[in-house]
């Protein structure tokens, strides 16, 4: 799998106050603003992929490779950090 430049930079560094990025007016309507709001999110799902991936179908209707990308990076994150 290739990553963007940015998937590389954000999981390269502390989350700190970044935004979210993807798909982010509608994450942001419904609450979630910032990505430690979104990673909040997928701890709370307990790092399920199929879970977290639903959730953000169908909290802001990103498509399937935009929940991978976005699973895939916060769980890239969660090995570099947690």
């Amino acid at each position: 799998m290739t990553t963007s430049q940015k998937h590389r930079d954000f999981v390269a560094e502390p989350m700190g106050e970044e935004p979210v990025g993807i798909l982010d007016k509608k994450l942001e309507e419904r609450g979630f603003d910032k990505a430690c709001v979104v990673l909040g999110q997928f701890l709370v799902l307990k790092k399920d992929e199929d879970l977290f991936q639903e959730w953000l179908k169908h909290t802001c209707g990103a498509n399937t490779k935009q929940s991978q990308d976005c699973f895939g990076c916060l769980r890239e994150w969660c090995d570099a950090f947690l």
